[in-house]
């Protein structure tokens, strides 16, 4: 079975629900940290100095996001393949080992019961591994990119650099109060969203006190006091890794693939825009501002009951009938399938997708 592009379009907004879709952190300078109450601004701008650092450390994952429960053998083998590995991402906890030398070598490692991934970038090299299906890809980077590539597990870096490039007036950010993370003195940051028509209760950032580094972020869905999505350090140790971690040879019998991106321009490949009503991203239209913006895939990008008994099945077990196609709405993040093929998903309830969908 084939992975659906819809899973995905739940998975991304939950990841950056209150980073990409709009937390404010007006006027960051860029200074370090100074004295014992630092403004917000200087603790969000530090986050920029921990960009060489060095460390290994371990990273946990949770998520409870109040996605419907399936039903135990239900649906026959719509849980087999990519899909129950992407519901695994939304549901289930996950521990990763990271290792980090500067900004251009890391190694995370994600362990599951007798499985693993790994994703290794070694300068312009990146290398990613699964154990389960003994597949390799080697991808070649743009020689002046200067971003890690995305991994399985999402990093508390990620989360707040893509709070910092999302500045808004929507945003009530607290000043830093301290806190500890994995036994690191940190500055805790809390973005409240002024918006009532979110999903998102607040974001909080945790950064460490001395180096910059991002330890800890976390999403709580509006009303509730527990975190619906947190990634941060249990445990964590500076310094350089041994600089094997960073190589890497596909075994034996792998299924190994290769592509070259060293000719992409970097900054085309991102994309620019403020996320304004009508923007296009790569086919995707992004439209409102801010914690209420709303991404469209076009028609043939999502799944639809055309794709399969098993994606069928999966399909009517997540999602539930609404006007106009198919929708699903956890704690920080809503999808709708529309009956014309589109998909919108966005940090906001159904019925505001439903509306941007006319």
């Amino acid at each position: 079975m084939k992975k659906s592009v819809w899973l995905p379009a739940v998975i991304a907004p939950v990841v950056v629900a209150g980073a990409v879709a709009a937390p404010a952190l007006a006027q960051a300078a860029a200074t370090p940290i100074a004295g014992s109450h630092p403004t917000a601004a200087a603790v969000i701008a530090s986050i920029a100095e921990s960009s060489d650092a060095r460390y290994s450390g371990k990273l946990t994952q949770t998520s409870a996001l109040g996605l419907p429960e399936l039903p135990a053998g239900a649906g026959g083998s719509s849980l087999e393949g990519d899909a129950s590995d992407v519901l695994g991402l939304l549901t289930a906890p996950h521990t990763a080992r990271v290792y980090v030398d500067g900004a251009s070598k890391q190694r995370i490692q994600v362990t599951e019961q007798l499985a693993e991934q790994d994703l290794v970038r070694n300068g312009d090299r990146v290398w990613t591994w699964d154990s389960k299906d003994r597949t390799a890809t080697q991808v070649t980077l743009p020689s002046r990119t200067a971003d890690a590539p995305a991994a399985g597990t999402t990093t508390p870096t990620d989360v707040a650099e893509r709070a910092i490039d999302a500045i808004t007036p929507t945003t009530t950010v607290s000043k830093p109060v301290a806190t500890s993370v994995a036994g690191h003195d940190a500055w805790l940051l809390t973005l409240t969203p002024k918006s009532s028509d979110t999903l998102v209760g607040r974001v909080q950032l945790a950064v460490d006190q001395q180096t910059g580094l991002p330890l800890r972020a976390s999403v709580t869905a509006a009303g509730a006091d527990d975190p619906a999505f947190q990634v941060g350090f249990t445990s964590l140790d500076y310094g350089a890794p041994a600089a094997r971690l960073f190589d890497f040879t596909p075994p034996a019998g792998a299924d190994v693939t290769t592509k070259d991106l060293s000719d992409v321009d970097p900054g085309a490949a991102r994309g620019h825009g403020d996320g304004a009503r009508g923007h296009d991203h790569g086919g995707a239209t992004v439209s409102g501002s801010g914690w209420d913006t709303v991404v469209t895939l076009p028609a043939g990008t999502g799944a639809t009951k055309d794709t399969g008994s098993d994606a069928s099945g999966l399909l009517d077990q997540l999602t539930t009938s609404v006007d106009g196609g198919r929708a699903v709405q956890t704690s920080l993040v809503s999808v709708y399938l529309t009956d014309d093929g589109r998909v919108l998903a966005g940090a906001v309830p159904v019925a505001a997708l439903v509306a941007a969908a006319e």
